[in-house]
């Protein structure tokens, strides 16, 4: 324990300078040092390159992730960063743009009309968090060449031999490992990414040079949007009632481009760009453009009195099944936060919300063959919405009778309802067992659940809340599901999904996150569901015993202790045959257990992994299977 002193004065403040302050704190500046944030270094140098491609000074981006998979090299065709002194620095301003934070060109309106990059903080903080960084830059027919590391000038600005044509920037950058655990960069990841920005700007050639894998792609779309939601639909196997999306586009003063289609999916899926930067957690523009879409299909079911006697239509039912892309470019956008997730413009709702109502309303009026199709398909979702309401009022808790309601295998604990209070959803009825002898009954409970869960991502809301252990889990929850979920009814502080070590039991594990992440995202956001790392082997070398979680963690516990003696290995067949004491000291004790927090850090790719592995078009798993084989050593079966 720390004591704190009495005295406390002007030289206890401590001024972070230069680019100290994103060293000792690169979350405020990434949003953190996981994978989501090791590869917002790249999206930072790339939106960079972008602006100068929005604004017609570049035609070409190419993005090269090198051979030992943690150095990234971006390049563009556009004016390239000035070379020349800054007036008041007398520092060269490639030098001032990488280690000074706010130090841009993007602040006045005289350089680029709209920008994604508009903190003037991207590229140094890029800089001060890798571990070396070269930017080369080339203007007027010269090239110049700069080097870093960890954000400090390690050469003077140097102007290279002979003369070069064209103009842009190249940065190459490798991140700094003593600020990330981990500094590989996944290909697909980076892939996706570029092939989106080639989405939303026509016309750009957007190239990625995988020299890992030796594969080279353009991506270049002429179509814009309009290809990307035909992508979308496809990846998301959905099929739509319409053929002819809707479009809206305006390239004036305002610059936005809107297109969508209704599909017969249960679900709305909306992904929405600002400046080419994506808004995972949406804003004022995707909020303007959903209040656009309801009053038009509102104004034109009114006007034509479509509503059917006793339904209720609500917006939800006006969206369900709507795949949309939104992408708006405005002159300066307010991010929430340096990680750009969120826009707070409030203008932008108005501006999104008007084009999108007048243009939705004459798209419906003179396409009424269209318009059948998607009111019928609303009003199919509003009746559809009413039978599983009542539906899922069956299965929860009300009142006074909450105790009575819960399902009878539930093992409840003493303090459910309270904090610390924890649910372990666990595979079978004879782990169940292990887990309930094994267990402290004062804070954790046991649900065991009876063979493979349902597959939701696959089913009707109707079918999934007539599965029994789906309804026994709800009731176990206590807080309801979808857009009714509570979490202030929750009955655990911590969610907890138990399978074996196995194939199996990875499957399943998958099978209820596939629920949560469709029916119940509220508890991965609010960071409350986990998943249980129990030991794959138990691994006895003299009078020491170590737990293995999986091979790679077995050859690792046998490197550092085989040589003392001859290892016994035994490998557990399922949480079943563990004994309960010896489940508690290696997955229940929280004191000694491992487990896996389930965060989101990339929506768009977490919901197109879900639908290809869980959805019902086969090819999509048949092909990541394929891509993958290679990578599997060894298959449990």
């Amino acid at each position: 324990m720390s004591i704190a002193t009495q005295d406390y004065n002007a030289k206890d403040i401590i001024a972070l300078e230069g680019l100290d302050p994103v060293r000792k704190r690169p979350g405020m500046y990434i949003g953190g040092v996981n994978s989501a944030g090791l590869h917002h270094l790249i999206w930072e140098i790339v939106d960079n390159s972008v602006d100068e491609a929005m604004n017609g000074y570049a035609t070409e981006i190419t993005v090269t992730l090198h051979k030992d998979e943690q150095t990234i090299t971006v390049s563009d065709n556009g004016r390239g960063i000035p070379v020349d002194k800054h007036p008041k620095t007398n520092k060269p301003a490639l030098e001032m743009v990488l280690t000074v934070l706010h130090a841009g060109g993007k602040f006045e309106g005289n350089n680029y009309k709209t920008a994604g990059g508009l903190h003037g903080v991207g590229a140094s903080v890029v800089n001060a968090l890798s571990k070396e960084l070269i930017a080369v830059v080339r203007r007027g027919g010269s090239q110049y060449r700069m080097t870093f590391e960890r954000g400090i000038p390690t050469s003077k600005l140097q102007k290279l031999r002979g003369t070069v044509r064209g103009t842009g920037t190249t940065i190459t950058f490798k991140p700094d490992p003593t600020i990330f655990p981990k500094t590989t960069f996944n290909s697909d990841t980076i892939r996706a990414r570029l092939e989106t920005a080639s989405f939303l700007h026509r016309g750009v050639k957007v190239t990625y040079n995988d020299e890992v894998a030796g594969k080279k792609e353009t991506f270049l779309h002429e179509n814009g949007i309009v290809d990307y939601l035909g992508k979308v639909i496809k990846e998301r196997g959905a099929r739509t009632i319409h053929d002819t999306p809707f479009t809206h586009r305006v390239d004036d003063k305002e610059r936005m481009e809107v297109t969508l289609q209704w599909t017969e999916s249960t679900d709305e899926h909306v992904r929405s760009y600002v400046n080419g930067i994506p808004t995972a957690n949406g804003g004022s523009h995707e909020n303007g453009f959903r209040g656009g879409l309801v009053k038009a299909v509102r104004n034109y079911i009114d006007t034509h009195d479509l509503t059917p006697r006793g339904v209720k239509m609500t917006h939800e039912d006006i969206r369900e099944g709507l795949i949309a892309i939104v992408s708006i470019f405005i002159a300066e956008p307010q991010f929430q936060g340096q990680t750009k997730d969120r826009l707070n413009n409030p203008e932008a709702h108005g501006m999104v919300e008007s084009h999108v109502r007048s243009s939705m309303e004459q798209w419906l009026n003179n396409n009424p063959s269209i318009a059948d199709g998607v009111i019928a398909r609303v009003i199919a979702a509003a009746r559809a919405r009413a039978a599983s309401r009542a539906a899922s009022e069956a299965v929860s808790r009300k009142g006074g009778s909450k105790r009575t309601l819960l399902p009878g295998k539930l093992s409840d604990c003493v303090s459910a309802g309270k904090g610390k209070s924890e649910l372990f959803i666990v595979e079978g009825d004879s782990a169940g067992g292990s887990a309930k002898q094994g267990r402290d009954r004062n804070f954790q409970a046991i649900l065991p659940l009876r063979g493979k869960v349902l597959n939701t991502e696959s089913a009707t809301l109707k079918k999934i809340l007539e599965n029994k252990e789906i309804q026994d889990l709800i009731a176990s929850l206590g807080c309801g599901l979808g857009p009714n979920l509570n979490l202030a009814e929750l009955r655990y502080d911590r969610i907890i999904l138990l399978a074996d070590a196995d194939s199996d039991g990875h499957h399943i594990t998958t099978l209820l996150l596939t629920f949560f992440y469709r029916h119940m995202p509220a508890l991965i956001a609010d960071g409350r569901l986990f998943i249980a790392v129990p030991p794959l082997y138990r691994i006895d070398i003299g009078k020491e015993t170590y737990w293995a979680a999986d091979e790679p963690d077995r050859e690792q516990i046998l490197a550092q202790h085989g040589g003392r003696a001859k290892p016994e290995i035994t490998r557990f067949k399922g949480l079943g045959e563990m004994m309960p004491k010896v489940l508690w000291n290696t997955t229940l004790d929280p004191t000694k257990r491992r487990m896996l927090k389930v965060e989101i850090d990339d929506q768009i790719e977490t919901d197109k992994t879900i639908s290809d592995l869980m959805g019902r078009d086969a090819s999509a798993r048949f092909h990541f299977i394929m891509d993958r084989a290679e990578d599997a050593e060894e298959i449990d079966v």
